[in-house]
């Protein structure tokens, strides 16, 4: 057990390492050698979680889609909401998110890792999908191309963001975002109840840890 956590760890050092070197520097200037030295890791420990450099920057990619801060609600169109505002809140702070921006925008690298847009446009399509099958979202709404077409907005508001604040207004512009959109997804009676306020996803943040604290304090009694 103690051999695997260690494995574990190694793994996340090695991945959180890459992470902050792509996002740095992309993926066409990040080397192995750099990466070892923020890990803190040998060539051998590195090699043993990704055989290359490429498979670090799609073990980077996979990490974008978490469930982690996910808190089921009475409204689909709000989980899906949040999901966006958690983001929005984290990415500036995280460098396996600004990562995967920086590798899902690259459209040399993504012929040899990927990209996370896919991911995101399933993970949207999905989502909206769930709440028309419950009647949140009106009826002409195709999530698919719904889903298409919010990527495409996230992520010019990302471009924006970044270069025009250094992500400080990250949360206002998805907040303005979500306003704009969900009036052409949402049914009325359910666009009144959705909580699309820049502090969303801090707030959601909050709960989720405070959750986390309760009940590790519950397993502790």
């Amino acid at each position: 057990m103690a051999q695997q956590e260690r494995a574990v760890r190694t793994r996340r050092a090695v991945l959180e390492a890459a992470a902050a070197v792509f996002a740095e520097r992309g993926y066409a200037a990040a080397t192995i050698a750099e990466i070892l030295n923020r890990a803190g890791v040998t060539k051998g420990a590195l090699y043993f979680h990704f055989d290359s450099k490429a498979a670090l920057a799609r073990g980077v990619l996979q990490e974008q889609i978490s469930t982690e801060y996910h808190v089921p609600r009475e409204l689909k169109l709000q989980e899906w909401v949040d999901a966006g505002m958690t983001l929005a809140d984290r990415l500036p702070r995280e460098p396996l998110l600004l990562a995967g921006v920086r590798l899902s925008a690259d459209l040399r690298g993504r012929n040899v890792f990927g990209s996370a847009w896919p991911a995101w446009v399933e993970f949207t399509a999905t989502r909206l999908a769930e709440a028309k099958s419950r009647g949140e979202v009106l009826a002409h709404v195709v999530p698919e191309e719904s889903a298409q077409v919010f990527l495409g907005a996230w992520t010019g508001v990302q471009l924006v963001s970044q270069a025009l604040a250094d992500w400080a207004d990250l949360d206002e512009r998805m907040a303005a975002l979500f306003d704009h959109l969900l009036p052409a997804i949402a049914v009325p009676s359910v666009l009144d109840r959705l909580d699309t306020a820049p502090d969303r996803g801090a707030r959601v943040i909050a709960e989720v840890r405070g959750q986390s604290r309760t009940a590790l304090a519950g397993m502790r009694a």
